[in-house]
């Protein structure tokens, strides 16, 4: 089925909104990379489960939408899968450089495209899979910039285990929305999310929890909210592109999250990480020029 660009198409809908959902989860890192690991990464999880499901919750009411959905053993795995890939994404957000941490979760791509290809059926051009390929090559350039004269050493093997689980986990659950968006409102697939994050995080932070302070109240906050927006629109772009394309766009975040780490914490941005950086860059527009997404 070709994909027309036209103005007003379903397409660069889907393009725009990914877009957004980029941007609001790359400033969702920066508030966590605020919290400078004080906070348990439980704690973090539920903070966010709890704003997620209040809001959530006040919109399926206004919009007059039972939040209960129809395939809920389906709603229930990608909750778990979703605050799975969550404990990850902030324990390597923890530890990492920004950029690093945001470039290996964004190893999430080829995952998704395999699982979409596996689970939903779905094939997709040759161009995509060049984009996956070059995203996965400006990866490793961001993630082991031991060249020459270089001063950022690489990254290590547990840290990075920890960040590429978050990536297959998220990949996961991506493909059950892909999934569930077909026949479930997009923001009972949001909502489900922290119904399963707040039973599972709550005794961990009842058993463990530290108090936040200061401006660590206002990062939690910032925390919620960005990633509600960045759920909201992400599910809506996987209910209008196939989950590779969609995967394949949101690419762009290790950019901004370079970018903010640069501005606000002034990590180093070397040659590899550039290039690397630009090869990401060009596998996103690669993927939002591919002319044919095909369904089994």
């Amino acid at each position: 089925m070709p994909l027309q660009w036209g103005k007003g198409s379903n397409a660069r809908k889907g393009f725009l909104v990914l877009l957004g959902s980029s941007l609001a989860f790359s400033l969702m890192t920066v508030c966590a990379k605020h919290l400078g690991g004080r906070l348990p990464v439980a704690e973090i999880v539920l903070s966010r489960a709890l704003i997620s499901l209040l809001i959530t919750r006040l919109m399926l009411k206004q919009a007059g939408v039972s939040p209960w959905g129809n395939n809920k053993r389906m709603l229930w795995i990608r909750g778990l899968l979703g605050t799975l890939a969550l404990f990850c994404v902030f324990k390597a957000l923890e530890e990492l450089p920004l950029a690093s941490a945001t470039v290996l979760q964004y190893t999430y791509p080829t995952f998704a495209a395999i699982g979409a290809w596996i689970f939903l059926k779905e094939r997709t051009s040759s161009q995509i899979w060049i984009a996956v390929i070059l995203g996965w090559l400006g990866i490793w350039m961001v993630v082991n910039p031991t060249w020459p004269n270089s001063s950022v050493s690489g990254l290590s093997t547990i840290q990075t285990l920890i960040a590429l689980t978050g990536a297959f986990l998220t990949a996961l659950a991506y493909v059950c929305v892909r999934n569930l968006s077909k026949h479930e409102h997009p923001l009972v697939i949001v909502y489900y999310f922290p119904l399963v994050s707040v039973p599972i995080t709550f005794p961990l932070v009842w058993n463990g929890g530290v108090m936040p302070i200061g401006m660590e109240w206002i990062w939690l906050l910032g925390i919620g909210l960005l990633t509600q927006i960045g759920q909201v629109l992400i599910t809506e772009g996987l209910r209008i592109l196939p989950a590779a394309i969609a995967s394949s766009i949101n690419y762009v975040q290790v950019l901004f999250a370079t970018l903010w780490g640069l501005i606000l914490f002034s990590e180093p941005i070397e040659a590899p990480t550039i290039l690397g950086s630009i090869l990401i860059l060009c596998a996103t527009l690669i993927s939002v020029s591919s002319k044919k997404v095909v369904k089994a």
